[in-house]
């Protein structure tokens, strides 16, 4: 499939005219038409290995097994999802990961406790996860997420295409169902996350996820009673983001 005719720069207009002409393209079309097209050698999706990325990245790994995946480790995610991490990348031949950290000045500055979490959530996210993510995209026009709109309130309007700074913003299973998610899951046999059986619907880290109640959102275990439910890296453009 060829590239739409257009001239794409990382701006609202942009992002508005891509979601128009893409729209009903499927997921797995739509992310081969954004790798090998439209930003050849510029794209990589950003994964948590969480709940169910195995999604996203089965599909990545069916174009080109050494996309760039970008993954964050903020040094305080379950065990789980480091074993889950590793297991999922052997079953998909993925070949490229590159695992992102926090500066360790930052945190021996600002959370030398571990406990910035709880008098300062939004800060405890920008050093452990934006900041890092911010800088490691430094070199690429665009980046893919998982998200999608059934998760959240805040996700509800989310469009196929995102404006996020000088670069865009990817999101090819925005309008999936959580069924459309297990079918795809069972239809390639594609490994769990261990903590989804134990109610964990999505998947941070240790101290800000809980598990989540029957009829409440999916990211409802996610800084439950903290009055946040992003991290932040989908809340402001990235290429704007500084240590401070």
């Amino acid at each position: 499939m060829n590239a739409p005719d257009l001239p794409l720069f990382g701006d609202a207009d942009t992002a508005a005219r891509l979601t128009e002409r893409l729209a009903r393209l499927d997921a797995a079309k739509l992310l081969r038409l954004a790798i090998e097209d439209l930003f050849p050698g510029k794209i990589a999706p950003v994964s948590s290995f969480g709940a169910d990325s195995a999604v996203l990245l089965h599909m990545v790994a069916q174009i080109d097994k050494a996309t760039p995946v970008l993954f964050i480790d903020t040094g305080v995610l379950f065990a789980e999802t480091l074993s889950y991490r590793d297991a999922l990348v052997a079953a998909l031949d993925l070949r490229n990961v590159i695992t992102i950290e926090p500066e360790p000045a930052a945190l021996s500055a600002e959370d030398p406790e571990r406990f910035l979490w709880a008098s300062n959530p939004d800060r405890c996210c920008e050093i452990r996860k934006v900041i890092p993510l911010a800088k490691a995209l430094d070199g690429f026009e665009a980046w893919i997420t998982g998200r999608k709109r059934f998760q959240a309130q805040t996700r509800a309007g989310l469009a196929l295409f995102e404006a996020d700074g000088g670069r865009i913003k990817i999101n090819p299973l925005a309008g999936w169902s959580s069924d459309d998610i297990e079918a795809y899951l069972a239809a390639h046999a594609l490994p769990r996350h261990p903590l989804v059986a134990k109610g964990y619907p999505s998947i941070g880290c240790i101290a800000c996820t809980t598990p989540v109640k029957p009829g409440e959102d999916p990211r409802a275990g996610r800084w439950r009673d903290k009055g946040k439910v992003e991290c932040g890296l989908h809340t402001q453009a990235l290429d704007a983001v500084s240590d401070r």
